[in-house]
């Protein structure tokens, strides 16, 4: 009896050490399908920004990457002429090599006029020195040769033997070179490898991104004082009356660039609109020059980009009450020190906004200034266009296109640092 009696009160300890046992998996279990149920919300956020990423992917970040790629990418010289690159790697370039880099490239000539690749080579030696094309093309068409291989390549063309040209053949024996960035700073690689300045007449490329700069600034400048005051009137007006000003803001938006821009030619052409009015008003008493020159760049530049400068600073200003400045003026503060003290603080945000959009679309024109401007106001995307086009020197095309993409970056690198540093001035 004392056994039977003994089992019933066991039995709810075991029931009492089982359910909390169910309750811990009930719990893991919960957390699992917590789990699951979360990464579906993510997969799913996921799939619709897929295309996006895509797009992104597709038009902006593998361009990007082969512009980078091209800016240092020196393949022409190393395919065409594997043999002579050999035989040149032990050469000092302080006189002319010896027989066997003669006999490396007859050999290499004679494959490579066989095949499209001495094209790619003439064009690229061409950049190293004018003329190296006509002699590349002259000497493929000769080979093979027979005999001594200095003294068949010499007779064929007697530049074979002038160091400077093997000199340029040694310098871009590898795939990759800085000759293309050290142009774009104005600077190069001599026949013995040193980086030195380029010569004055071929040091034009740190003018070209000063002037890209200036431009930029000045545009941007002259927009902010446009679209501050215009955006200011607007954020005052009922909803009604500042809706119609922001569709005035946006029609050019609906209008091509390059309609605007030949209405602009006609507008400030010598008999243009602009002169005459200056003229009938006796502000002037000869037609000035406002086409072809920096002047009409400046003019029609502002009037495209003003919208990307009016609207940040009109969403900005639209949030600001105006109850602040009646306070502080009712605090006995003089109304200009009201604005300049309590209003313009808070507008900081959209003019960092606009600034950097209105900045960073300036120095990267390329139709206005072509169009509107002369040779002296040409910017940085005119010579890009101008090494991809007509040139076709894709290497110091991207690398113009590396070093303004890295201002770019530099310049916005800035604007996050002002607004960490500046807590109220971050874009909302």
């Amino acid at each position: 009896m004392s056994a039977d009696a003994a089992w019933p009160s066991s039995a709810p300890a075991a029931g009492a050490l089982a359910e909390p046992s169910d309750g811990a998996g009930e719990r893991r279990r919960l957390k699992r399908a917590l789990r699951r149920a979360e990464m579906r919300k993510k997969a799913s956020a996921l799939a619709l920004i897929a295309p996006l990423g895509l797009f992104l992917l597709v038009v902006f970040v593998i361009p990007i990457a082969a512009l980078l790629q091209r800016a240092v990418a020196n393949p022409e010289v190393v395919n065409a002429l594997p043999h002579t690159v050999a035989a040149l790697s032990a050469w000092d370039r302080k006189a002319l090599p010896p027989e066997t880099a003669y006999a490396a490239l007859a050999a290499d000539l004679a494959e490579t006029h066989r095949n499209i690749a001495v094209g790619d080579l003439a064009r690229r030696l061409n950049n190293e020195i004018s003329g190296f094309r006509s002699l590349i093309i002259k000497t493929a068409r000769a080979m093979p040769v027979d005999g001594a291989s200095r003294q068949a390549l010499l007779a064929i063309d007697a530049r074979w033997g002038e160091l400077r040209y093997w000199q340029a053949i040694a310098k871009n024996g590898s795939r990759i070179t800085q000759s293309y960035l050290l142009a774009s700073l104005d600077m190069k690689q001599d026949g013995m490898g040193r980086i030195r300045k380029a010569e004055p007449d071929a040091a034009i490329y740190l003018d070209i991104f000063g002037r890209t700069l200036w431009i930029g600034v000045l545009t941007t400048g002259i927009a902010l004082l446009i679209a501050f005051p215009l955006a200011y009137w607007a954020s005052t007006l009922p909803a009604r009356r500042a809706n119609l000003v922001m569709i005035c803001v946006l029609i050019p938006f609906w209008t091509s660039v390059l309609v605007r821009i030949a209405a602009w030619i006609v507008l400030l052409q010598q008999s243009g609109l602009v002169n005459a009015a200056l003229l009938g008003l006796g502000a002037v008493k000869t037609p000035p020059e406002l086409l072809f020159n920096r002047t009409g760049v400046i003019i029609s530049m502002v009037h495209i980009l003003l919208p990307f400068m009016i609207l940040p600073l009109y969403s900005v200003m639209k949030g600001i009450a105006p109850t602040y400045q009646r306070a502080a003026i009712s605090l006995g503060s003089h109304p200009f020190a009201a604005f300049w003290r309590v209003y313009l603080p808070q507008t900081y945000a959209g003019i960092a906004a606009g600034a950097l959009l209105v900045f960073i679309t300036a120095i990267g024109y390329y139709i206005t200034p072509a169009l509107l401007g002369g040779p002296g106001d040409q910017l940085v995307s005119y010579y890009i266009a101008y090494f991809t086009n007509q040139i076709i020197n894709w290497g110091m095309a991207c690398a113009l296109g590396a070093l303004l993409l890295t201002a770019t970056l530099m310049l916005y690198a800035v604007y996050q640092r002002i607004t960490r540093t500046h807590p109220g001035t971050t874009v909302k």
